[in-house]
């Protein structure tokens, strides 16, 4: 057996560009369909790390701009106190929003944009410096608030733990509890507030009378986030008078509406995947019809010297064999370091995420298109060769 694969490298050396041009497609097609495997892991966990800053509890709730009267549909911050009574799966009903103010702390001042927040129940992003508000906070519309990490380099030039220091925001001093952690790569985040005061707080120094972008919803179980978004919107309509309408937004629906994109890009990569496959198993076709016409008097010999038909399939088979797997290895190969370098000078610096490349399936994807291409299209010239007359291949010129 071992003589047969040392033979069969013997062969296709010795023809190296005719070689060379037959497994071309087959890389081509493993490499694609690998890199974007590869690449398609990076994308996951992209779309979790740019997503950081949505929580898996909350939905956001806006006025659907291309309706007719938009001007009914637009929400104040008393809605949303209303809905939060109304609706009994919200746990919490924040003004969505920023008001741009300018802000001082000693010599320095900058304009920022100030939101509302919740408590740390319902927050995930990491702190650089001190704490998240607290419940009691929330409740007593406290004047504190957390920077973010623009906020904290305008502010704060020199560094430092900034926690239990005032500013000057609007008439009132708020004394800073937090500082939030700089996010890993790019964060989508409708808010983009560089401050935020309790919700509490903002509704009542900032967004009182006057009306919002929308209103962001955290529901008491995860589970619920659909049908509070449904009972959401009706209330709302409802309590405009009906024939508004309002529109939602949460992690989940982004992250099907970014998968179906990559879903469309997938299938693509694998239909060109499939073509180029389908090519190079006519090269190898072809390739190995040519030897075997090429070889016809040395098969007719070996069949005079005792050489079975099993011995002469097997032969060719392990040539088709060593062909098509020295083609995947190869795609193989250079499907991971394109998905590789896609993810590490691309993908890691939007999202900050680090995926695993999976081996694995990438390995199995491999092995598979060689053992298709191997069947499909080694199998005819191998048998055809095996059934060669010995008397007729020796009279062959």
């Amino acid at each position: 057996m071992i003589a047969l694969f040392i033979e069969a490298f013997g062969v296709l050396n010795a023809n190296r560009t005719r070689t060379a041009l037959t497994m071309l497609g087959l890389v081509i097609g493993v490499m694609a369909v690998i890199a974007i495997q590869v690449a398609g892991a990076g994308l996951e966990g992209a779309i979790d790390g740019t997503l950081g800053a949505f929580n898996d509890r909350s939905f956001t709730l806006i006025p659907n701009t291309r309706q007719g009267d938009f001007t009914r549909a637009r929400i104040k911050y008393e809605d949303v106190l209303a809905a939060k009574h109304a609706v009994p799966t919200i746990a919490e009903g924040i003004p969505f929003g920023a008001n741009a103010r300018v802000v001082h702390v000693g010599h320095h001042r900058a304009r920022l944009q100030i939101g509302g927040e919740s408590d740390a129940r319902y927050t995930a992003t990491p702190l650089r410096y001190g704490r998240a508000f607290d419940i009691d906070e929330i409740a007593d519309a406290a004047h504190v608030c957390l920077l973010s990490d623009k906020a904290y380099t305008a502010l704060f030039p020199d560094g430092g733990d900034p926690t239990g220091t005032s500013l000057q925001l609007g008439d009132h001093r708020f004394v800073i509890v937090g500082v939030l952690a700089k996010p890993n790569g790019v964060q989508i985040d409708l808010a983009r507030q560089d401050i935020s005061v309790p919700y509490t707080t903002f509704g009542s120094d900032f967004a009182r009378g006057a009306f919002l972008f929308g209103a962001r919803f955290i529901v008491s179980d995860t589970g619920s986030l659909a049908a509070t978004e449904s009972a959401t919107t009706a209330f709302f309509s409802n309590l405009k008078g009906g024939h508004v309408e309002y529109q939602t937004i949460d992690k989940r629906t982004i992250s099907q509406g970014i998968g179906g994109i990559i879903g469309a890009v997938t299938f693509l990569v694998a239909v060109i995947g499939a073509i180029s496959l389908v090519v190079a198993g006519i090269g190898i076709l072809n390739i190995m019809l040519v030897s075997v016409a090429e070889r016809t008097r040395e098969i007719g010999i070996r069949k005079a010297i005792g050489a079975t038909r099993q011995q002469v399939l097997l032969q060719f088979f392990i040539e088709a064999l060593v062909l098509s797997a020295i083609g995947c290895a190869i795609g193989l190969v250079l499907g991971v370091a394109i998905g590789a370098a896609v993810n590490a000078f691309a993908l890691v610096k939007i999202s900050g995420v680090v995926p695993a490349i999976p081996w694995l399936r990438s390995i199995a994807i491999a092995v598979g298109f060689a053992t298709l291409v191997t069947l499909a299209f080694g199998t005819y010239p191998a048998w055809r060769a095996a059934r060669l007359d010995p008397i007729e291949a020796l009279r062959y010129e």
